[in-house]
Order: C-alpha cells, then sequence, then structure tokens
C-alpha cells in the first residue's frame, strides 16, 4: 500500500550535498527521480547518493525551502536550496503512483517534522498533532477505566474508528479497547497512537479527505501516515523531564535514535525510548454528599465531609510508564534490481487511574481488609491498572517487474490489555475477598498480505493491487472472585470482573482489490480515480471508489477538489464486546449489561439487527496559493455524510411503571442488571467544515529570521433524520440514544480550532511561541432536565434545555525556549499553559448527576484540553 522510494533503477551513483543559501547543510532534504518512485534522502551533513541516468530530472524538496528540478549531466550534483514555504514539501500518502508536494496533490495534506511536533512541548504523538493539525483532537480522559489510559483521538470530530492509520504506508492494528465510558468517542475503536515513539519517526503526513476507495475501511475522515526514520548521521539521545506548577504530574523520559547504512544503499535505524508520568488531582470540592444522599450537617458524617471535602477524589492524569524499541531497514538486492526492507516496534506500558472513592457511610469495610483494626475507617479509591502491549511488524520486498514497481509486503500487528482493579473489595466475600483482582483483558490483532503494482506511463500514472487481512479479537475472563455477586452487590467494587460469559474469541478475514489512475494530459491539470472492492466473511462486500481533480495556477498554486464514497467495516470489538459495568445513573449505583450483536438477546429478543457497515459520501473542494515565494495560504471546505453509523445505545433500564414489567425489563430481571446497552447501526450524520493554512516563512527580522503560521478548523456536525430504533424498543417507548449521547457526535468536540505559531531563530536561540484556540463544547442532559425536575418556577417545559452548559473558548499559550550549544548539543525549556489556563468549571445547575455530586469541577464527558494547568518541561539532547 506504501510507494516508498527505494533504489530500483538501473543507471549511475549520483550523489553530492544540499546547502541552503546561507551555506548551511540541510538534513532530510527529499531526493526523487521525476516521474518514479525512486528517492532518498539527505543526511545531517546534507549529503545524498542516489542511482539515475544521465538526463532525468532530480527533484529537491524539503519544507520551508523552494524545491529545485535539476537534470543529470554527472556524477557529482551540489544544490543550493532558496528559501520557500510548505506548498513544496513532498509527500508519499494518498498518491499510488509517485510521489508528489503538497502543492500539486488533488486533496489537503499536511506534512509534519519531528522537530515541530517536538516544539510543541507534549509529551506523547496524539498530544503533538493536537497542537499541531487543528482538526486533530485528543485529550486526556479520568475516572473512565481504561479510556484514561488510551485518549480517544480524531479527525474532524468524526469519531476515533473513522480515521486510518499508517506506518511507513501499512496498515497499523487498532487497539484492544472499546471506548465504553462517559468520554468522547464513546463506543469506538481507534489506534493506540501512544504505542508509536515520536523519536522513530521522521515525520507524519496526515491526509484530510476520505480515501477508503485507496486503502479500505476507516479511512472516511482521513489517514494518517507515520514515516520511520531511515538514515541518520549521528545517533542522539534526548532526556527530558516535567512537572506542573501545582507540584504534581512530573514526567521524565528518555528516547534514544540511532543507525548504520552501508555503501550498498543499506540501512538500519533503531529506536528506545522510556517515559513515566505522575497522577494529577484537580477534584472538586463539595463538601456534601447529594449523590449518596449526606449531607454536610450530618450528625454521623458530617465531620468525615469536613475533613475530606473533595471526597476523597483523584480526579486528573493517570500515572504511566511505557517502555518502546522500534526498527527501520532495507536492504538492496546486487546491481540495485530491488530492495528487502522491515519494520516494526513493541511498546509495553503501564498505567494507574482511580474509580470515584467508597466514603465509609457508602461502602463498609467489616474485616479490616484496607484499613488497620483500631483506626477509623474513612473509606477507599480503587485503582484501575492496565498492562498494554502493543507489537507490529511489517516485511517486504520491492522490485521491477516489466517496467512496474512492485511492492510484496506482510504485516502482523497487535495490541493486548489486561486489567487490574486493586486497593478494593467484593463484599460477598466477606473476610475471604482480595483486596486486589485480576479483572480480565482484551486482545485484537491482524494480519496483512499486500501487493501492489504501480508505472508511469507518460502522461499517466496507474497502480493496482490487492490485500487479505485476517482480524482476531478475544476478551479473557478475570478471577473468579473479581465477579463473584450472589447478592447483586457487583463483584469486585468499581469494576467487576469479566465473566465466563464474557469471554470470546472472534475472527474474520476479507479482501480487497484496487485500481488507481492519474492522468496528467497538461502541466496544468491532474485528474485522477480510485475505485476498491471488499468482501468481508461476516457481513458482506463494499465498492468505494473516488475522482479527484488539480488544475495548477503555474507556482502560484491550484485548485483542487475531490468527491468520495467510503465505508467502515463494525470493528470485531463491536460486534462481540459484552460486560457488566458499575454506574452511576440517577443518583444511585448500579450495574449496566453490555451484550454483544450475536448474543440471542439481542438479536432475537429484542430484534436488533446484524452490524453492517457504514457507508460515507465525502465531498472537498479548495485552493492552493503562494501570495509570493516564501507566503502561501491553502483552504479547504469539506461535508463528509456518514449513514448507518454504529453507534453505542444509551442506558435503557426500567420504565418507572411499577404496574406492568414490559419485555426488556423481563431481560434486566433474569441478568441481575439495572440496565443494558448495545451496539446498532441507527445513526446517519452530515458534517460540514473548512480547513485554512496560512504560512509566512523565513521572514527577516534583526539578525534572524520569523516564521509564522495560522491554521484552523472549522465543523459542524448534525444528525440526519430519525434515530432507527428497534421496532420493539420503540413500541415500549425507550430512547436507544438519549440528548446526552447525541451531543456526545454533535459537540463533545471543538467546533473550531485555530493555530497561531510563531518560531524565531537568532544565532544559536530559537524562540517559538504557539497559541491554540480550542471553540466551545456543550453538554447536554439525557433528558432534557425533565422528570418532574422544578426549579422555583414550576415544572420544566418541554424544551428547557434546563441543565445543559455550555463551555466557552479557551486560548492555551505554549512558549519554548531553545539552546544550540555546540553543534552536538542543545536544549530547551517549555512552558506549555504559560497562563495557567483551565476549562470553565461545571454549573450543575440544580443536576448532581452533571458532575457526580460535585466531585468533579471541569468537564469530564466533554473535554477541550484537560486540566492540568501550566506543565514546565526541559530537555537535552545529545549528538554522537
Amino acid at each position: 500500500m506504501f510507494l516508498g522510494m527505494s533504489n530500483l533503477m538501473l543507471g549511475q551513483n549520483v550523489s553530492g550535498v544540499v546547502k541552503d543559501d546561507t551555506t548551511q547543510p540541510v538534513p532530510g532534504v527529499s531526493v526523487v527521480v521525476k516521474g518514479t518512485t525512486v528517492g532518498t534522502t539527505t543526511d545531517f551533513d546534507g549529503n545524498y547518493a542516489i542511482n539515475a541516468n544521465n538526463g532525468d530530472t532530480l527533484v529537491f524538496s524539503y519544507v520551508g525551502y523552494e524545491t529545485q528540478e535539476i537534470e543529470v549531466s554527472s556524477s557529482i550534483l551540489n544544490v543550493t536550496l532558496q528559501s520557500g514555504v510548505a506548498l513544496d514539501a513532498v509527500v508519499l500518502t494518498g498518491n499510488r503512483s509517485k510521489p508528489r508536494t503538497i502543492l500539486d496533490s488533488a486533496v489537503p495534506i499536511d506534512n509534519i517534522g519531528l522537530e515541530e511536533m517536538r516544539n510543541t512541548g507534549q509529551p506523547t504523538i496524539d498530544k503533538m498533532l493536537t497542537y499541531k493539525v487543528p482538526s486533530f483532537n485528543s485529550s486526556t480522559q479520568t475516572i473512565s477505566d481504561a479510556t484514561a489510559h488510551f485518549d480517544p483521538a480524531d479527525l474532524r470530530g468524526l469519531g476515533p474508528s473513522r480515521t486510518l492509520v499508517l506506518v511507513n504506508g501499512k496498515r497499523k492494528n487498532q487497539s484492544a479497547l472499546v471506548y465504553i465510558n462517559d468520554t468522547p468517542g464513546k463506543g469506538e475503536v481507534g489506534v493506540d497512537l501512544k504505542s508509536i515513539p515520536a523519536a522513530a519517526i521522521e515525520r507524519i503526513e496526515v491526509l484530510r479527505d476520505g480515501a477508503s476507495a485507496q486503502y479500505g475501511s476507516d479511512a472516511i475522515a482521513g489517514v494518517i501516515n507515520m514515516v520511520l526514520k531511515k538514515n541518520v548521521e549521528y545517533t542522539t539521545v534526548n532526556v527530558k523531564s516535567g512537572v506542573t506548577t501545582e507540584g504534581d504530574g512530573f514526567n521524565f523520559g528518555v528516547d534514544l535514535n540511532t543507525g548504520l547504512s552501508g555503501d550498498n544503499g543499506g540501512y538500519l535505524n533503531v529506536t528506545a525510548g522510556y517515559y513515566e508520568q505522575e497522577k494529577t488531582n484537580r477534584p472538586g470540592t463539595p463538601g456534601t454528599d447529594v449523590l449518596i444522599g449526606v449531607e454536610a450537617g450530618d450528625p454521623t458524617w458530617g465531620s468525615w465531609l469536613a475533613d475530606n471535602p473533595d471526597l476523597g477524589m483523584t480526579v486528573g492524569q493517570p500515572e504511566l510508564k511505557k517502555l518502546d524499541l522500534f526498527f527501520n531497514a532495507g536492504i538492496p538486492f546486487k546491481n540495485d534490481s530491488g530492495e528487502f526492507y522491515t519494520f516494526g516496534g513493541v511498546t509495553t506500558r503501564q498505567g494507574k487511574s482511580f474509580a470515584l472513592y467508597r466514603a465509609p457511610y457508602w461502602v463498609g469495610d467489616p474485616h479490616n481488609l484496607l484499613h488497620e483494626a483500631g483506626t477509623d475507617y474513612n473509606g477507599f479509591q480503587p485503582t484501575f491498572e492496565t498492562d498494554v502491549l502493543d507489537n507490529n511488524l511489517t516485511a517486504g520486498v520491492k522490485w521491477n517487474m516489466f517496467n512496474f514497481d512492485v511492492d510484496f509486503s506482510g504485516t502482523y500487528g497487535r495490541n493486548r490489555i489486561d486489567y487490574d482493579v486493586n486497593n478494593t473489595l467484593n463484599i460477598d466475600l466477606g473476610a475471604n475477598s482480595p483486596t486486589e483482582f485480576g479483572v480480565g483483558g482484551y486482545t485484537f490483532s491482524n494480519s496483512l498480505a499486500n501487493l501492489d503494482f504501480s508505472r508511469s506511463l507518460g502522461q499517466v500514472n496507474v497502480a493496482f493491487g490487492a490485500e487479505i487481512k485476517q482480524e482476531n479479537f478475544s476478551a479473557r475472563a478475570g478471577d473468579a472472585a473479581s465477579y463473584y455477586n450472589p447478592t447483586g452487590n457487583g463483584g469486585a467494587q468499581s469494576f467487576p470482573g469479566l465473566q465466563p460469559s464474557n469471554a470470546v474469541r472472534a475472527d474474520r478475514h476479507n479482501y480487497g482489490v484496487y485500481g488507481d489512475l492519474e492522468w496528467e494530459p497538461s502541466d496544468a491539470l491532474l485528474i485522477g480515480g480510485a475505485v476498491r472492492y471488499e468482501d468481508f466473511s461476516d457481513f458482506g462486500d463494499n465498492v468505494s471508489w473516488k475522482v479527484s481533480g488539480r488544475y495548477s495556477l503555474g507556482d502560484k498554486g491550484a485548485l483542487r477538489a475531490s468527491y468520495s464514497t467510503g465505508f467502515r467495516a463494525p470493528s470485531l470489538h463491536q460486534i462481540y464486546l459484552s460486560n457488566v459495568q458499575t454506574l452511576v445513573s440517577g443518583g444511585s449505583i448500579s450495574n449496566q449489561g453490555t451484550f454483544n450483536n450475536v448474543d440471542p438477546i439481542i438479536r432475537e429478543d429484542l430484534g436488533v439487527p446484524q452490524l453492517t457497515a457504514e457507508t460515507s459520501k465525502n465531498i472537498s473542494a479548495g485552493i492552493t496559493y503562494k501570495i509570493k515565494s516564501n507566503l502561501s495560504v491553502s483552504a479547504d471546505f469539506y461535508n463528509v455524510k456518514v449513514d448507518d453509523r454504529v453507534l453505542f445505545t444509551g442506558e435503557i433500564g426500567f420504565d418507572g411503571d411499577d404496574a406492568s414489567t414490559n419485555p426488556v425489563e423481563t431481560i434486566l430481571i433474569a441478568n441481575s442488571i439495572t440496565s443494558l446497552k448495545f451496539f446498532v447501526n441507527a445513526v446517519n450524520t452530515n458534517t460540514t467544515g473548512l480547513d485554512l493554512v496560512v504560512n509566512y516563512t523565513n521572514i527577516d527580522l534583526g539578525e534572524g529570521r520569523l516564521n509564522a503560521t495560522l491554521a484552523a478548523n472549522f465543523n459542524e456536525t448534525t444528525i440526519e433524520g430519525e434515530i432507527d430504533t428497534p421496532a420493539l424498543l420503540e413500541a415500549n417507548g425507550y430512547n436507544i440514544f438519549n440528548r446526552k449521547e447525541q451531543s456526545r457526535i454533535t459537540s463533545s468536540r471543538p467546533k473550531s480550532k485555530i493555530l497561531l505559531g510563531l518560531d524565531y531563530n537568532i544565532n544559536k536561540w530559537n524562540f517559538i511561541l504557539n497559541n491554540t484556540y480550542f471553540g466551545e463544547v456543550s453538554w447536554q442532559h439525557a433528558n432534557n432536565g425533565l422528570n418532574g425536575a422544578d426549579l422555583g418556577n414550576g415544572p420544566l417545559p418541554l424544551d428547557d434545555a434546563a441543565f445543559d452548559q455550555t463551555f466557552a473558548g479557551k486560548v492555551i499559550t505554549d512558549l519554548i525556549v531553545g539552546y544550540e550549544f555546540s553543534e552536538k548539543i542543545s536544549a530547551n525549556i517549555s512552558v506549555n499553559n504559560l497562563l495557567n489556563v483551565y476549562p470553565d468549571e461545571i454549573d450543575t445547575k440544580g443536576d448532581f448527576v452533571t458532575d457526580l455530586g460535585g466531585r468533579f469541577k471541569y468537564p469530564w464527558e466533554v473535554n477541550q484540553f484537560g486540566f492540568n494547568g501550566t506543565v514546565l518541561n526541559a530537555s537535552v539532547a545529545f549528538k554522537f
């Protein structure tokens, strides 16, 4: 799937050095034989070597410099690049036939280098992208079980499931986790972006357009391709550390990147890294517990509430320890007739987050399991601990056959999660209860084989290929003690273990074939088209197609547009997931059951249809324009319609009518649960938006140079038509997707995000000032604040969203200062969230469910940028 650049041609070895207009060597410059996929990049000293013939044209391009095309006339070719703009950066994503610049591409693509990502001051890839790509969002979650350790991420507000992630152009496996808690992305499955270390990445290409016709399922919102480092001149060690101004959240990390290169063009790049972070805590301090019904003046517990106004809560980022090991390697065949390549890595991390604090009046400890005999019992806060293992490996061969570039590869990826719930107990086990429980876990893996062909035929570029994929999903039961529940108390407090009935091993396979054609009848006009057929063993087949066009405005820019259809296969997780989860609903503690889509209770008793693929229609149109050589602007309009979107229903429970029992309540009683949920195709959405990027680079300012970037995304998602509710549930008056769940799709992510970045270099100093505006988000009450609520003016009218809240947009300012002590030693200090900005505080408006009785000070079901406040970081990099 990935048409990487390798030495496949016969000819002479052309080499040289690339420098800028100040005679400094430029590392990382892309050098491509025009009209082919043959290419390389310059090393840290600006050196390059490539196989080409006399008369061939070499294209030299790099972000911030004008692209140069030079005809080969000798074996030595030195080049000087002039200051330019990012429109000339070469990208590979979205182009099956040959690399193109952002200026030449028919679809919008961001090209982000490693230094740009690190200059955000953020610790992980998902957070780096949040502060570099306006349409990308990911924020730290809290009190949300395993979701707190993955942080759902998405493009264009379309949910984690609809962004395809590639590594070196090969599909990255999804995580094993379904986000089932009340967070953005609820009910979705994404890729574990924390499992890819930034130190291993050369650049990230973000395709902001539907691409299912080229890459298959999941590419509805776009594609993120992470290109790994290949040739490096130095071994680099980077050490970093930081802490919040509140004195918590201490973090420490170290990473090493090194490489070997052979005279024949072979390479081996290796990255190793370690990162850890401590928890932060920003709880509410209600001093009273209306959730359980214990007031501040309670004669028994009033003193405990006075001593523990935060109700014992820990609300903030989880603890984390992470270890990475990645590699990227290639070995050319003799006579440069092809290349064997392989890359992959393994990440292991352990995390600890926290559940709701069990106050002493809520859960007792009569056998002194969690406190010493003779001491006052103050309750306990269970911990939710994860052990995540993510590994992937790709191996392949590239060669030339009948003038076609051929790429044959195999990929295996796996993500495994094991859960432990500690510092808790199972009431039903009495004095024999453990205080630590293994509560089960999940594993997802995929195996792929890809065969791709491409060829340039003058004005026509053609590509075609095939893919076979096998997916596996398994759920493992927890310790018997974790789910032992004879009296209905729920098993292990905070998270009852997965039961043997929840354990599952499921698999499916699919195959796909595609064709891709580009025609350039003139230098100005490019017309492209792609079609892909996929067949899945569990739900059937799909055909997706795409047409695109670009009209060049010479060296000034281009007009571009595309229209495509797409699809997303329901994940195996969404089909087979089942569990019982403890939650707070309507002021009471209850057990909620998730039933999978193949359960007879769901399919036969409730009449829920089999899950099938979502389908989409995606249109985009835009312009890129160079106002002058170092000032450019691009604007892209888009509209994405998704039909039959897979959703995770809201809580379906007792209807409050004690006089009779309906069919749903019969199921609840039989399974000892108070509510149930399931997955179903039931919603159509319409997303409209605008992406805007302005780059003004290499501005002479005093003795230094200033680069400025303004990037913005504006979007609006609406739900079209009626929710497709199964007939039995509709007949009994159930709303399977209430206002709160709908707002999770339409308003839990910012509808606008604006980034303004200033980067000033003077002598050995580098000053970066980033301002990121996160637009407002909204939380909506599940039933509009009804159920007989009275705020002093009589019962609420039906159209009064009394308990809803909109959290205002805020600007986060980051300051990074760097200094180069020498060519091999540099350091920087960053202050993230310089002005200590927090989200608006929750206003319950009389509804304690909104903030769980004051336990949360800041919004958690909708989340713009987290609530850690100011973070101070420092790092030192060594090259040797």
